[in-house]
């Protein structure tokens, strides 16, 4: 965890590449084989990286970005919320969030949370929580 001030988007975007490729040293992928990394932002500026965890039992198996966002909800109080997210693979073309982890980042993430996607060969793309979900199932649907 971090909570350094960062002062600039670019800066901010660099650092959290480089905790979510380092994120994946720590991966427990002995089932598909594929490390996974991310690091999160939190409103209130401190920084979570997680790695994905798999299970024999599939259903146990947690994403790197679930791991990162459970690692920041439980030590923090609320009210905050996503402003970044990182996620890193070696994989020729970065990989996004998969489904799963996109219905959670929707509980946590704002439109315009800002989702990183990289590869340990320096391939990335930017893009808005929004454009990367944008007909999520969010938890104002159950108060309406």
């Amino acid at each position: 965890m971090s909570s350094s001030p960062i002062s600039n988007e670019k800066e901010l975007q660099s650092e959290l590449k480089v905790l979510a490729i380092k994120a994946m040293e720590y991966s427990h992928s002995p089932y598909s084989t594929k490390r996974i990394g991310s690091a999160i932002r939190l409103s209130n500026g401190k920084v979570y990286s997680g790695c994905n965890i798999e299970n024999a039992s599939y259903g146990g198996t947690v994403c790197a970005e679930r791991v990162a966002i459970w690692k920041a909800y439980s030590e923090n109080k609320k009210p905050v919320h996503i402003t970044h997210v990182a996620v890193a693979s070696a994989e020729d073309s970065p990989w996004p969030p998969c489904g799963f982890c996109r219905q959670v980042l929707a509980e946590f993430a704002k439109a315009d949370t800002t989702v990183i996607l990289t590869n340990t060969s320096g391939k990335e793309k930017a893009l808005l929580f929004s454009e990367l979900f944008p007909f999520a199932f969010e938890p104002e649907h159950l108060t309406k």
